[in-house]
C-alpha cells in the first residue's frame, strides 16, 4: 500500500529550530491547539492546562523509549586498506545484541568492510539491503556494553531545520528509561514531573509503553520508506495492557501520547502480541481499536504521521486545523507546539 500523502504549505519560519528551554520557556509551557474529533473546532491554550481537557479515568500512554545518540564517526577498511579516515554512520533499527540496520554515507560500500569507531568498537558490514541504502552491520560489542560506547562517541540525529548542534539531554522526554530510538519520541517531550503528578492528582491515569524509533529520513529523495518499510520494535507489558482494557471497559479514553504510542497499540491489538516487530500502516480506512485520543506534534506536510492523525479525524478537518496553526504562528517538528486531538 502506497501512503497517500496529505500537502499543505509550511513556512520555514514555522520549522522550530531551538528547543524551547533555548527560547525562554518551559518544556510544558508550549503552546497547544486542541482539535475536537466530532467538530473539527479548534482552541487555543498552553500545553500545561492538558489536564483540563481530560476527565478522571481516562487513561495517558507514554513511550519510555530514550534517544540513544544514533549518528557515528568512524575510519572505514576493505581488505586492511584504509579508504576514509571518517565516514558518517547512522544507525538506523536494532535487529539484535549486536546488529543493526545503519545508513551509511558513502557509496559503493561491500559486504565485508570494516569500521572502527574507537579503539573498543568496531564493526563489519555483513549485509546489504536490495533496494535500500541500509546496510548491516555487526559490532564488536553487544547489549549494554554497546550502548554505553555509543552513549559516549555518537550525536543525535539533526535534521536540516535545527540549525546547531544540540545536546542529548534535548532530545530526551523527561521519563525516558529504555534506551533503543534513534529518533526521540518527541511527543511525549513536552511533559514536566510537575505536569504528569498534577494529572495524576486528577484521577487521570499515566502507564508505559516502548515502541523504538528508526531513522525515517535516509538523506536523499529517493530512498523514501513506506510505513511498511519502517519495521519497529514494541514491548507493552501485560499489566498495562490490562490497565487499558479496564479504562475501556469502564467508558473512559485511552489517550496515546505519539504516533509510536498508537502505533505500539494498534499493533498488539491487531496482531494480538504485546511484543514484537510492527510495519502497521494506519490511515483513515484503519479503525481504531484502542486509542480514543492523540497527543502529538506538527506534522511535516506528506508525513505518513499526517495518515494515521486522518484515522482520527477527517482529513479535511484536519487541514482547515493545520491551516488554523499556521495562521496562528505555531511550531513545527520535536521542539515545536503540540496537538492534542480528542
Amino acid at each position: 500500500m502506497v501512503a497517500k500523502a496529505i500537502d499543505f504549505y509550511l513556512p520555514d519560519q514555522l520549522n522550530a529550530s531551538r528547543p524551547p528551554e533555548k527560547r525562554g520557556i518551559r518544556r510544558d509551557h508550549v503552546r497547544m491547539m486542541v482539535l475536537d474529533r466530532a467538530t473539527g473546532k479548534t482552541k487555543h491554550d498552553c500545553f500545561f492546562h492538558l489536564p483540563q481537557y481530560l476527565q478522571p479515568g481516562d487513561l495517558i500512554i507514554l513511550n519510555n523509549s530514550r534517544t540513544i545518540p544514533a549518528v557515528l564517526q568512524a575510519e572505514w577498511f576493505r581488505n586492511k586498506v584504509q579508504l576514509r579516515t571518517k565516514t558518517e554512520i547512522r544507525l538506523a533499527r536494532r535487529r539484535g545484541d549486536d546488529i543493526w540496520e545503519a545508513l551509511i554515507v558513502e557509496n559503493l560500500v561491500k559486504k565485508g568492510d570494516h569500521f572502527i569507531f574507537s579503539p573498543e568498537l568496531s564493526a563489519t558490514v555483513v549485509g546489504v539491503k536490495k533496494n535500500s541504502p541500509l546496510n548491516i552491520l555487526e559490532f564488536t560489542k553487544t547489549g549494554s556494553d554497546l550502548l554505553n560506547i555509543i552513549y559516549k562517541i555518537g550525536e543525535p540525529v539533526r535534521y536540516e531545520y535545527i540549525d546547531q548542534p544540540w545536546e542529548l539531554d534535548y532530545y530526551q522526554t523527561v521519563f525516558a528509561s529504555h534506551p533503543g530510538s534513534v529518533e526521540m519520541p518527541s511527543a511525549g517531550r513536552a511533559f514536566s514531573w510537575e505536569l504528569l503528578f498534577t494529572l495524576m492528582r486528577s484521577g487521570i491515569g499515566v502507564d508505559f509503553i516502548q515502541l523504538h524509533t528508526g531513522l525515517s529520513y535516509l538523506l536523499d529523495d529517493r530512498w523514501h520508506q513506506s510505513p511498511e518499510e519502517n519495521e519497529e520494535e514494541y514491548h507493552i507489558s501485560e499489566k498495562t495492557m490490562q490497565r487499558i482494557l479496564e479504562t475501556k471497559a469502564a467508558g473512559k479514553r485511552v489517550i496515546a501520547v505519539g504516533t509510536t504510542v498508537v502505533r505500539a497499540l494498534e499493533s498488539a491489538a491487531k496482531l494480538n502480541n504485546l511484543s514484537g516487530i510492527t510495519n502497521l500502516y494506519i490511515n483513515h480506512q484503519f479503525s481504531l481499536k484502542i486509542a480514543d485520543g492523540i497527543i502529538t506534534g506538527l506534522h511535516e506536510p506528506k508525513a505518513s504521521h499526517l495518515d494515521m492523525l486522518s484515522a482520527f479525524i477527517p482529513e479535511k478537518l484536519l487541514l482547515r486545523a493545520y491551516d488554523q496553526a499556521i495562521e496562528s504562528n505555531y511550531l513545527w517538528h520535536e521542539f515545536g507546539d503540540m496537538n492534542l486531538i480528542i
